[in-house]
């Protein structure tokens, strides 16, 4: 007997008439679809416009508007937003020669909205761009059904127990390989520097790598392959949520860790400045843990939780080669004695720019205390 799967009505309509359309000439136009993040930190939104020629530039491409009392960014007595382009990428859904650009959300009075965490970010990494930071995040996220219930799971219990899914293949361990490719060729095609993927420890929980970005560009690129990620998933009629703890029980929390040097670490030598700044960041736990998470930390509080390979959220730890640690330096590094080291901490919907951002306050600018500086005047 077929097993009904849960699955948008959208995703059933006939992909071949589509086809057929997506197939026509454009006469020289180009699409651009706008992307930009809501009022929530966390939702991407979109929309489209015809220019006259190709963009080759982000220069080239304009500013424009939206009306933010419908995305949780402005009043309707005074709500249109600007959408200010600041990276641009090849479109892998309409293709060549149309473009997805990410965008800054700039208010009424062209100050940055409040979930404009980029604006901030961009003023930080310029002032240390010469310690060349390099990132790279590692995203975890959860297939669900439209019905919100973990795609592939039986409807009324659970799969077997943790242990066979990670890195997993056969039809019995593995659920959406079909989404995760088709998400990775996808970024490839955009630009976005995706550098690999696998199947994660929960049954319908994947991961894909982002990196090595130098600064801002982190942010960017991790926004576009999200934006790309429930594009895709939109096609196929299931949903990418990025829940730090999407299941109860016994079962591993998703994450977003981040992967961090500067030209100094991963010089001859570079571990002692690794162990300098694994000391800044012990003294400042609470306030990187405040900025992980859209929610202050609440999210993250059901994922940090000392088991299914995480710390605890009220303990700051670090160790060679352990998953248990608030930040882990990878074995290789300890033994070379240079390289990088991972924040395991921050929660699979954090905002890229304010882990950063946070990073870099606290081990390079040398920030401390909850509280941070105002570099608009410097």
């Amino acid at each position: 007997r077929a097993v009904a799967m849960s699955v948008s009505h959208s995703s059933r309509l006939n992909k071949l008439v589509r086809e057929q359309y997506m197939r026509l000439p454009q006469d020289g136009r180009v699409q651009v679809t706008y992307v930009w993040i809501d009022g929530s930190g966390e939702g991407v939104r979109c929309k489209s416009r015809t220019l006259d020629k190709e963009p080759k530039s982000i220069e080239d491409v304009p500013e424009w508007n939206f009306d933010g009392s419908s995305t949780a960014q402005a009043e309707g007595s005074n709500s249109d937003m600007f959408l200010v382009p600041v990276c641009m990428f090849r479109d892998p859904f309409c293709l060549d020669p149309n473009k997805l650009v990410l965008c800054e959300v700039l208010k009424y009075n062209r100050k940055p909205a409040e979930t404009n965490l980029r604006h901030t970010c961009k003023k930080v990494m310029d002032l240390v761009k010469d310690s060349h930071p390099w990132f790279g995040m590692e995203q975890e996220y959860t297939l669900l059904g439209i019905n919100g219930h973990p795609y592939g799971w039986p409807d009324n219990g659970f799969p077997g127990p943790q242990g066979p899914y990670y890195c997993g293949v056969g039809a019995d361990k593995v659920y959406g390989r079909d989404i995760v490719e088709s998400h990775y060729k996808a970024c490839l095609y955009a630009g976005v520097k995706i550098c690999g993927t696998n199947a994660e420890v929960m049954p319908s929980q994947w991961e894909f790598q982002v990196g090595p970005c130098e600064g801002i560009e982190m942010g960017d690129h991790l926004w576009m392959a999200r934006f790309i990620l429930h594009r895709v998933c939109e096609d196929f009629g299931v949903v990418a949520t990025l829940d730090p703890k999407p299941m109860t029980g016994n079962w591993n929390g998703a994450g977003c860790h981040t992967n961090y040097s500067t030209e100094e670490m991963r010089r001859d030598g570079g571990l002692k400045h690794i162990e300098a700044a694994i000391e800044k960041l012990s003294k400042r736990h609470d306030y990187h843990i405040c900025v992980y998470d859209p929610r202050g930390g609440r999210d993250n509080s059901r994922r940090l939780t000392g088991h299914h390979e995480t710390s605890n959220i009220f303990e700051f730890s670090a160790g060679v080669a352990n998953r248990g640690a608030s930040i882990r330096i990878p074995r290789q590094v300890g033994q070379d004695g240079y390289g990088y080291f991972e924040d395991r901490r921050p929660a699979a919907n954090c905002d890229p720019y304010a882990v950063t951002e946070a990073i870099m306050r606290t081990t390079v600018l040398n920030e401390t205390g909850v509280e941070t500086k105002d570099y608009a005047d410097h």
